[in-house]
């Protein structure tokens, strides 16, 4: 079924059938209420919860309730897991919809927080996404795939790792005869990798991130690095969480294998960060055309020259086709702005890998919900 179409199907429901039986049924329900409603009915999250009834001992809470509650949480913007639970005990909408009938249902923090390991673990809200995407953009093509990275804050100190010691070498000219081995780059030995490979070479731990903003200047930070490809409509498609010190081009290869997967797409769309070899042949192999920022620090001179063509095409009144296309990655931009904004990427407020990366995935999905309906609201 097209996208449009879905969508059109799915709000039409919403609206004329789940809407007014929920207001029936709980009361009166706010803009807010109504945002999380849509969430859950495009994100079905409780599909994928595993659940096992029938086993012996103490029945644990209902998986789905808790999936469903963490997916309200990312929709509202609520900071912490103490006051998703305040909010689930006094707003009776929000609670029943979450499945828990009466406020003494409510499991404690410790219940929470058990759950939100179990879904880090089996990487729940990814694997929500992964399945929205596929249902909604499996048969669309789309123009424009726009990458990116953003600085993703943590509250947890960056881990040292023990570095080999290199054997020392004199400067210049190797002698004659000397055998010099030179490590292949990340960049190169992706080539040859599986797309499990590429992942498990990725550094994933705390560390400390130095990236330079649009103004020029440096700025760092402890955490993590959130790497993220983004279709026309702001809608996300597919992410990596690296370590913060992992340069933006690393993780283009196999975030460009993972959208693969998923959709068909035209062109790719990066900044100067991805400018390089491997990274545009890539995009090639997958049948798109890569539209990549130069990088003027490559070639002595190139810089002076990049400005005086810019200033030509100004004064000529002319734009590329190129340039044109390119203006769209904005979109992957705002996407980390609503992310940080809207859906909890500023509150990370747990600590390793896996669990900073099931929270922002919960905010991910959340957000991939909201900009689908904007296709046709």
């Amino acid at each position: 079924m097209p996208l449009r179409e879905f969508l059109s199907s799915t709000w039409d429901h919403i609206q004329d059938n789940l809407f007014p039986w929920l207001r029936e049924e709980l009361g009166p329900l706010t803009d807010l209420h109504k945002r999380v409603i849509v969430t859950l009915e495009l994100a079905r999250v409780e599909t994928l919860v595993d659940v096992w009834r029938g086993l012996p001992g103490r029945p644990p809470s209902d998986r789905a309730a808790l999936a469903r509650a963490f997916v309200a949480k990312a929709v509202m913007g609520i900071p912490t897991t103490k006051m998703l639970i305040e909010r689930l005990t006094a707003d009776k909408q929000l609670r029943r919809l979450c499945g828990w009938e009466r406020p003494g249902q409510v499991p404690d923090a410790s219940v929470f927080s058990r759950a939100f390991a179990r879904f880090a673990r089996s990487e729940l809200p990814s694997r929500v996404h992964a399945a929205l995407i596929k249902r909604t953009h499996q048969d669309r093509l789309v123009g424009h795939i726009s990458r990116d990275a953003t600085a993703i804050e943590a509250r947890e100190k960056p881990v040292k790792l023990a570095v080999p010691p290199q054997p020392k070498r004199q400067r210049g000219r190797p002698k004659k005869g000397e055998v010099v081995e030179n490590k292949p780059r990340r960049l190169e030995r992706q080539a040859t990798m599986s797309l499990a490979e590429m992942l498990n070479d990725l550094p994933t731990h705390c560390a400390v991130g130095t990236k330079r903003n649009a103004k020029g200047h440096k700025e760092s930070w402890i955490g993590y690095k959130l790497h993220l490809d983004v279709a026309d409509g702001d809608i996300p498609i597919s992410g990596l969480l690296t370590s913060a010190s992992l340069h933006d081009s690393q993780a283009a290869i196999p975030l460009a294998k993972l959208t693969a997967a998923r959709l068909t797409n035209l062109y790719d769309l990066m900044d100067s960060a991805y400018d390089a070899p491997e990274i545009a042949q890539t995009s090639r192999d997958f049948g798109h055309v890569p539209i990549i920022d130069k990088n003027p620090r490559r070639t002595p001179g190139a810089k002076a020259e990049l400005e005086a063509e810019t200033r030509r095409q100004r004064y000529a009144g002319y734009r590329l086709a190129e340039d044109l296309r390119y203006n769209e990655r904005s979109g992957a931009e705002r996407v980390n702005g609503r992310l940080k904004d809207d859906f909890g990427g500023r509150y990370v407020r747990v600590r390793g890998h896996a669990k900073v990366l099931c929270h922002l995935m919960f905010g991910i999905l959340a957000l991939t919900c909201d900009q689908l309906l904007r296709l046709i609201v």
